[in-house]
């Protein structure tokens, strides 16, 4: 694992693409900081944080889109699949490799709360914004296990960077789209119906199995059927309470007012995990087919 890791730091310095990546999130938070905190005379760095967040579904997609497609294109991943290391280590040493570049600007950020002290900070404000940049660093880490295994899903990196993108984005603005869902149940069932279509054509496009795609689809289906027939009060409502999970920016408000929630905490590692673990079987299966 820590030749892998090794190897990735050492790629995304070698290329633009490492200092574009903290040159841009140095830039655009040190101009809300400029905007928010110096200028504004706001005593807490969650303002410009807050402004920024946006900026990680723009800039992330570069910094992942190469991590894996880049080796599947140009077949280099043979050589890892073939080495002694494991599959779970090659994974990990490059998912390590990203975050100690995002970790970069955000031990850069830690200096921001000291700089603002010269101007009467105190000490409780600044815990708070130690909390928020922990909390910051936590969704970037999530982000990046998501455009890590989108990267690894496709050999195109300009398919990978704007799958990522798409997400993200989605992630990111889902709390107001969820909010015109109607709440009635019919709109639910609906809702479910076509998630788990979605999900039927994004099985068929990972396995290619027509008949295994088609069998989950309508498996999927007839249950929500069943369910909604048995017990249709229990639909209201239920499709924005399921997916609002996936609101990974609503879960920093939290960190933003310096609680140190450790349910978000897990929430946002488990998050991580998932898409490691996702990543890992999705090399696995192209490494045996």
């Amino acid at each position: 694992m820590n030749a892998v890791f090794k190897r990735e730091l050492k790629s995304c310095f070698n290329s633009m693409t490492g200092y574009i990546f903290i040159a841009f999130i140095i830039f655009i938070v040190s101009m809300f900081f400029s905007l928010y905190n110096l200028y504004a005379g706001s005593s807490l760095i969650r303002n410009s944080l807050n402004g920024v967040s946006f900026a990680l579904f723009i800039i992330i997609p570069i910094l992942t889109m190469r991590v894996m497609a880049e080796e599947r294109k140009q077949k280099t991943d043979q050589l890892l699949y073939t080495s002694p290391v494991k599959i779970t280590d090659i994974v990990l040493g490059k998912y390590l490799a990203l975050e100690v570049t995002f970790l970069i600007p955000v031990i850069l950020f830690c200096f921001y709360p000291f700089i603002m002290k010269i101007y009467g900070k105190t000490e409780e404000s600044m815990a708070m914004d130690f909390v928020a940049l922990f909390g910051f660093f936590l969704l970037g880490s999530l982000y990046l296990a998501i455009g890590l295994f989108l990267s690894s899903i496709t050999e195109s990196q300009v398919i990978a960077a704007v799958l990522t993108f798409g997400i993200l984005m989605i992630t990111y603005f889902i709390g107001g789209l969820l909010s015109l869902v109607p709440g009635s149940a019919i709109a639910s069932l609906i809702g479910f119906v076509i998630v788990v279509i979605v999900v039927a054509f994004i099985l068929y496009a990972m396995t290619k199995h027509i008949v295994v795609s088609v069998s989950v689809g309508a498996v999927g289906e007839i249950a929500l059927l069943i369910a909604f027939f048995a017990n249709k009060t229990m639909f209201e409502g239920l499709f924005a309470k399921v997916f609002s999970v996936l609101d990974c920016s609503a879960k920093l408000d939290n960190f933003f007012y310096g609680i140190f929630d450790f349910t978000n905490v897990a929430y946002y590692v488990s998050g991580c995990v998932l898409f490691i673990f996702l990543t890992v079987q999705a090399v696995q299966k192209r490494r045996y087919s």
